[in-house]
């Protein structure tokens, strides 16, 4: 395979699929750039295998101290100066709350997970729409709630949304869409011999915002914050303490560490080279994932571990430049084996400066509470209940 055949491929595609890319953002020159690595493996270049690809280079060191703050404690004078600091930019309109809800549940059969009981008759879309209702009625104005869809979860939950009168304040936008490909760097097709497509990671969503207009809209309005959270971890709610917190630091993100326990894999705040918004490299404290550390770097050293929870300034959201990584991952479809790239909303933490606050993650206080399979979400059900109440979800 080569560069010229993939562009032939791509430039063949069917027109109703060559529509929807387009209206996703996809760019087809970047995926043939992206499947170089692929070419030479294909010709036998064992030095371009895809998890050497996902690392990074340069030296990695681990947060020092006084680099991750505590959240306020609930009745301490901080925490109420913070609250009402917090209190106020919601009354005066100046948060929306964003839930990445692209997801489909592979390990729950492959459905939308917005549309999952999280409790008796209660779907995790249910709650989340009960939390914004119930702030908005106590700042006395609608708070902006935002869903990431993807272009598998877009329809049923703009119907779920329908049926239940979603306000005019509650809007969905579509992240982006991409063709998967086959080792050798082809177009990897279905059963029905179609391409393939899938939704990119969520770190589609700020290219994704811009394009719908809300962020835009949202900025020109007064709009000031952005909080950012995975739809299935109910523990990462409007939090007025915190966002003074965010608000105090001076930083353009916030992002949410909670204690690492054992079974933990995913992302950790080190200090390592990044771009920031002009191309400069600059050191900085981001949330790195563990595939992408150098061989030599023991990530238990860290112990602090990202809840993809993030309160960003809405001005930086909307016009920083963000240099993503695309992630070389192999997926099986069937019974066969393709390969797609990603990208991680994370990596904000590399283009703007970042501050860090530690959170619980146990009781009714957690902030991370993330639910990937049914066995977790029975588990879950006693603090998901508590939580919910404790945050006028029910």
């Amino acid at each position: 395979m080569t560069e010229s055949a993939l562009r032939d491929e791509l430039g063949n595609l069917p027109a109703p699929l060559r529509i929807r890319l387009e209206a996703a953002g996809f760019d087809a020159e970047g995926l043939v750039a992206l499947a170089a690595p692929l070419f030479a493996r294909a010709r036998g270049d064992a030095t371009a295998s895809g998890e050497e690809r996902n690392r990074i280079r340069g030296l990695v060191e681990p947060p020092r101290a006084g680099d991750i703050k505590e959240a306020p404690a609930p009745g301490s004078a901080a925490h109420e100066q913070l609250a009402a600091v917090g209190l106020e930019t919601l009354r005066r309109g100046e948060l929306a709350f964003c839930v990445m809800a692209g997801g489909m549940a592979t390990r729950m059969g492959g459905v939308v997970k917005a549309l999952v009981d999280a409790l008796d008759g209660q779907t995790f879309l249910d709650l989340r729409l009960r939390e914004n209702a119930a702030w908005s009625e106590r700042v006395g104005s609608p708070v902006p709630l935002w869903l990431m869809t993807s272009d598998a979860t877009d329809a049923p939950i703009r119907d779920a949304l329908a049926r239940r009168g979603a306000p005019s304040h509650v809007a969905t936008f579509t992240q982006g869409l991409g063709l998967r490909l086959t080792k050798e760097g082809r177009l990897f097709r279905g059963d029905d011999g179609e391409p393939s497509t899938y939704a990119p990671g969520h770190g589609d969503l700020p290219d994704a915002l811009r394009r719908s207009g809300l962020l835009s809209s949202f900025v020109e309005c007064g709009g000031k914050y952005v909080w950012i959270a995975n739809l299935d971890n109910l523990g990462a709610t409007i939090d007025q303490a915190l966002l003074g917190h965010h608000i105090e630091q001076g930083r353009d993100i916030q992002g949410e560490v909670t204690s690492k326990v054992a079974e933990d894999r995913g992302g950790i705040p080190v200090w390592t080279d990044a771009a920031n918004d002009a191309g400069n490299v600059v050191r900085r404290l981001q949330v790195l994932e563990e595939f992408r550390l150098p061989k030599g770097f023991d990530a238990n050293v860290v112990r602090s571990f990202n809840t993809n929870t993030f309160l960003v300034n809405s001005n930086a959201l909307l016009h920083t430049r963000v240099r993503y990584c695309w992630f070389e991952v192999e997926k099986k479809v069937g019974d066969r084996i393709a390969v797609q790239f990603e990208r991680l909303v994370q990596e904000l933490t590399g283009a703007m400066e970042a501050s860090y606050v530690r959170v619980p993650r146990d009781g009714d206080a957690s902030r991370f509470m993330p639910v990937k399979d049914f066995d977790e979400l029975a588990r879950r059900k006693g603090q998901i209940h508590a939580v919910a109440k404790a945050r006028a979800m029910l």
